[in-house]
């Protein structure tokens, strides 16, 4: 920044954003559905194997469709991790569902299937499980808990790990449903957006109705009705073609975005490595079996005190480091919206002590330097 300050987060231009933008408009379809949102969808289907994408304003709208696809509502209880975004869950307690807070593992930060098995009842609908970091969950254990309640499905909340993989195969690929994010902090952005990937080919007609406001405009579309109306319940989903234009610039650079990423997450694995063994640091565990989306660099203190104090000391150098999240499970909402109480030791944990470094797409190693010197010098004042 101009200041010298370092921010959180910046927005990146990658390639033919504005170009494709001011294409979109001169084309006249700036709404929803148009010829960008068609590209972008046949990219992700490609890319993940979905049977269908439809490009939401949001991961949060996505989400929120899922809900309806599942037909969630009241006597239902909906799993998330309570080390996540708010929106995971309020997706579904919005459709009168009660949510299950469930731990996390402490190599992951994802969904803990041992304690995912503690909370599995007749009334649970869905399993939401959260790809921290862009990381995966342990998903071979957590669908084998899944698999024994036949009425509960998987829903992943992919928001960090938009061409990650586990075991080779793509996150987002292996729920009945899976969402993505497209807000300006993710790895791969146009300001506010989503997507929902529907994996099997019985949702499809069912998840376009759902998408176009709860009438079949979709099949009208495609020729096989002559007139369209209204046919179930659903809302106004879709993502201006505009912003689906700046997102198939970003999304047409993924490989030098994730390139510039990586580069990024290593120089900081490497940097602090030498600070981690002499101060009992924790730096994330990427497993072999995994292949991490690079959304994310966090740092595990020792404990809260020193954690708060390193993140007051590098804001007042002009360092925006964060935490992440406030557990939900003890949030005011959370309880009033919890189907029983739960404690999440891990979470809470982990909630106290994790740290969040600058890290976007344009990060230079000047920077990632500058970054590394901020947090050595708050750690060695703790």
């Amino acid at each position: 920044m101009s200041d010298g300050t370092i921010p959180f987060n910046r927005p990146t231009l990658a390639g033919r954003e504005l170009e494709h933008m001011r294409a979109a408009v001169e084309r006249g379809h700036t709404s929803a559905d148009g010829p960008f949102s068609r590209a972008v969808a046949e990219l992700l289907e490609a890319e993940t194997g979905a049977a269908e994408v439809l490009l939401t304003t949001s991961c949060t709208a996505a989400l929120e469709m899922t809900a309806m696809l599942l037909d969630v509502g009241p006597g239902d209880s909906v799993v998330v991790p309570s080390f996540g975004f708010v929106t995971t869950a309020l997706a579904y307690a919005r459709q009168g569902a009660r949510v299950l807070f469930c731990d996390i593992e402490a190599a992951t930060l994802g969904l803990d299937p041992t304690h995912l098995a503690t909370l599995m009842d007749e009334t649970v609908r869905a399993v939401v499980p959260i790809h921290y970091g862009g990381i995966a969950c342990d998903l071979d254990a957590i669908r084998e808990v899944v698999a024994a309640w036949p009425r509960a499905e998987l829903v992943e909340d992919n928001a960090h790990g938009l061409f990650a993989a586990y075991r080779d195969r793509p996150l987002g690929s292996f729920g009945r449903f899976a969402t993505l994010s497209f807000h300006e902090t993710k790895n791969f952005i146009c300001g506010e957006g989503g997507a929902i990937l529907v994996n099997d080919e019985a949702d499809v007609d069912r998840a376009r109705v759902v998408f176009h406001k709860g009438t079949n405009r979709s099949a009208f579309l495609l020729g096989q009705v002559d007139k369209y109306t209204w046919q179930d319940t659903g809302s106004s989903f879709g993502l201006s073609d505009v912003l689906a234009a700046y997102l198939y610039g970003q999304l047409d650079e993924r490989e030098s975005i994730l390139g510039r990423r990586r580069a990024a997450f290593d120089r900081y694995l490497d940097a602090l490595a030498p600070l981690a063994d002499r101060h009992g640091l924790r730096l994330p565990i990427v497993t072999p079996d995994r292949r991490q989306g690079y959304h994310l660099f966090y740092v595990l203190l020792p404990d809260q005190r020193t954690r708060d104090h390193v993140l007051d000391e590098m804001r007042a150098s002009g360092v925006h480091a964060t935490f992440h999240y406030v557990p939900l499970h003890s949030s005011p909402h959370g309880r009033r919206v919890s189907a029983r109480p739960v404690d999440c030791p891990t979470t809470d944990d982990v909630s106290g002590r994790l740290l969040r470094l600058p890290f976007f797409t344009s990060l230079d190693p000047a920077t990632t330097d500058r970054v590394v010197e901020a947090f050595g010098a708050a750690l060695a004042s703790a």
